[in-house]
């Protein structure tokens, strides 16, 4: 329910040690790392370490290889394993040369058995057709051209006033007619271009002999040649990984371990013969870390918290409970917390699941919607289908509160009758009665939830030492005690009918409130004790000032009106749903009026599941968020192999 401690710490040693320090930092999976420049006020002798990876082009060459040769590498254990980075380098050079050695020949030889299975069907269409392509190879006063034409371009052959425009068909497919020119030497260009202009395509047959039977005879022989050498490549493959495979494993994590290490270079700086690296690790893993660097000789380290470096802005760790860590995806979503400001991720997953409680009120739909995001978190490892389980589990307690199953509204008066001794619903949501008491309702969990949303501000507030707003802003003590205030003066006159709203009530807890909020700005920096607290221009200030007061004056009201949405979805779920019985009244049988239910229970859920969802998230960031959240805080990132994440 909060931000986890962090600490920053300083490694200071001679670049002889560099790679411990890095392959240490890499192994403790805990260290996050920084730019050191910001950390010392004296850097002019800074020098960055622009040392290229030598391990990035070997990984991709080796990914590309496996991937054309159709292997699956794998991460492995690699903790006995003893070979230097020099030996890695060498043993993947030369598995991607054997590999692609392979892959070349196969790659090679399917683009032959293609090439081959092209012509086998190419001259397929002059079989039987008595012709010998040696004997008219030998013509030499006469060129041929065997191909396909478009079937709409024969009959424009006849009407060509050209003698030596003529076609002669062998056979036909759907779209095109296959066969043969033949053109005298001299006229050999002209003709081509008429054929050319009638989509001729030219088949070309330069080493095809014999006739057409036994050309394709002899491509059939050389396409089982070409296949079983095809087979024999793949085994050589096979055989290759059977032997490579464990080795290859081990190397390919090694060398994975080894490309994301390289990353923690770019963060170190050269000062004279000494390196600077500088990162941050959790305050709680202190003491381990820094009794790993103890091993590491010719090096020195100091740490400081979080709290004093808040000007580098501290990575954060969110800690939470599991209910509430399932929330982290909004809070994150919308921008992380800074580290000295609040964690709003509890507030997030209480409001969250109570409002789309509310307004999804329908048992019915509520265990569906919970059971659909359980499929969605277990088969597609969707973030947001953990957060559907207790929205759905809590749109299944407001649907028993409403009496609503499925909208069948009266389907739990048995259950009502035999715990409550009562004969109807609850709550009866359609009744004019109720509906006013949903819709005061709604205003009412509006000034609750920001009412707790200035709370929460004046803490954080005074976290972030923002003496401005935690004192004087409209989210503040001031703003807090004007709104506060003008909420119970209206509540108390006009339902009430107690005269609470009398000229001491009015300026002593409304107007000064807005006279301090008006003048924020100045008594800020003076609770600060800022020496220039005076604006530049009173009279440019009074006038700013008065438009923002206005502003937050209409905020005021436009952010509590926008909990009606709450009320609102409660009534369109009982109208949706009555549309749907009343048009399976009138579609009549009993199957019609089935079916009609059951795909009008799936529109009205689909639709309201993620209109409701939309609009909690809505009066989540907006009209919560704007009142006490900044977020613009930036994750903690350690520096992890692939193969320790998983």
């Amino acid at each position: 329910m909060s931000v986890k401690p962090v600490k920053a710490i300083s490694i200071i040693g001679m670049m002889d040690k560099l790679d411990d320090v890095i392959q240490f930092c890499g192994n403790s999976g805990i260290f996050h790392p920084d730019d050191a420049i910001s950390f010392y006020s004296n850097t002019q002798n800074f020098v960055p370490l622009n040392d290229k990876n030598p391990y990035s082009a070997p990984l991709q060459s080796l990914r590309s290889a496996a991937d054309m040769a159709k292997l699956e590498i794998e991460y492995t254990d690699i903790k006995d394993f003893k070979e230097s980075p020099s030996e890695v380098l060498e043993y993947i050079e030369d598995l991607v040369a054997g590999l692609e050695k392979m892959v070349n020949s196969r790659l090679h030889c399917q683009q032959e058995i293609e090439a081959c299975v092209r012509k086998i069907e190419q001259v397929g269409h002059f079989v039987g057709n008595n012709l010998d392509f040696t004997e008219i190879s030998k013509c030499k006063y006469i060129a041929p051209a065997f191909g396909r034409i478009p079937k709409e371009s024969i009959e424009k052959i006849s009407k060509i006033d050209n003698p030596y425009v003529m076609f002669f068909p062998c056979t036909n497919d759907d779209t095109h007619c296959w066969g043969a020119y033949f053109a005298p030497i001299d006229q050999r260009s002209e003709i081509d271009r008429i054929f050319s202009s009638l989509y001729f395509e030219k088949l070309d047959i330069p080493d095809i002999t014999g006739t057409p039977e036994e050309c394709v005879n002899s491509l059939k022989g050389e396409l089982e040649k070409l296949k079983k050498q095809q087979q024999d490549i793949e085994t050589d493959i096979e055989k290759f990984w059977e032997t490579e495979k464990d080795k290859c494993m081990k190397f390919y994590t090694k060398l994975e371990e080894l490309n994301t290490y390289h990353a923690i270079r770019r963060y170190v700086y050269k000062y004279h013969k000494n390196f600077i690296l500088v990162g941050w690790i959790p305050a709680e893993k202190e003491n381990t870390f820094t009794k790993g660097l103890d091993n590491i000789e010719s090096i020195e380290y100091s740490l400081s918290d979080g709290k004093e470096e808040l000007k580098n802005s501290p990575p954060v760790i969110l800690k939470n409970p599991p209910f509430f860590k399932l929330y982290e995806f909004f809070v994150k979503m919308y921008g992380l917390p800074s580290y000295n400001e609040i964690d709003p991720t509890p507030f997030v997953a209480l409001t969250y699941t109570l409002f789309f409680g509310i307004m999804f009120g329908d048992m019915g739909q509520g265990f569906v919607v919970a059971l659909v995001g359980f499929l969605m978190w277990k088969l597609k490892k969707m973030e947001i289908g953990k957060i559907l389980i207790p929205c759905g589990i809590s749109g299944m307690v407001f649907g028993f509160i409403y009496g609503s199953v499925f909208g069948f509204e009266h389907a739990l008066n048995p259950v009502y009758k035999a715990l409550f001794g009562i004969d109807g619903k609850l709550v009866e949501v359609m009744e004019s009665n109720t509906i006013n008491m949903i819709i005061y309702g709604s205003v009412a969990i509006g000034v609750v939830t920001i009412i707790i949303s200035m709370l929460i501000n004046i803490c954080s507030s005074l976290k972030r030492r923002d003496m401005e707003s935690a004192f004087f802003g409209a989210n503040g003590i001031a703003g807090f005690v004007f709104y506060v205030s003008l909420v119970a003066g209206l509540v108390c006159t006009m339902f009430l009918n107690i005269p609470l709203m009398t000229p001491v009530y009015i300026i002593c807890l409304i107007v000064i409130p807005l006279i301090l909020m008006f003048m924020r700005e100045p008594l800020g920096k003076l609770s600060e004790g800022k020496k220039k607290w005076q604006p530049e221009s009173w009279g440019e200030y009074f006038m700013q000032s008065f438009f923002e007061l206005f502003e937050m004056c209409l905020s005021y009201v436009t952010n509590t009106m926008s909990f009606l949405r709450v009320g609102a979805y409660i009534l369109v779920h009982a109208g949706m749903m009555l549309v749907v019985f009343t048009l399976a009244e009138m579609v009549g049988g009993a199957v019609g009026y089935i079916v009609v239910i059951i795909i009008g229970n799936g529109i009205v859920m689909a639709l309201e599941a993620l209109l409701v969802a939309i609009q909690v998230l809505r009066l989540d960031y907006y009209e919560v968020f704007s009142r006490f959240y900044i977020g613009e805080g930036r994750q903690f990132s350690p520096v992890v192999a692939r193969q320790r994440e998983e």
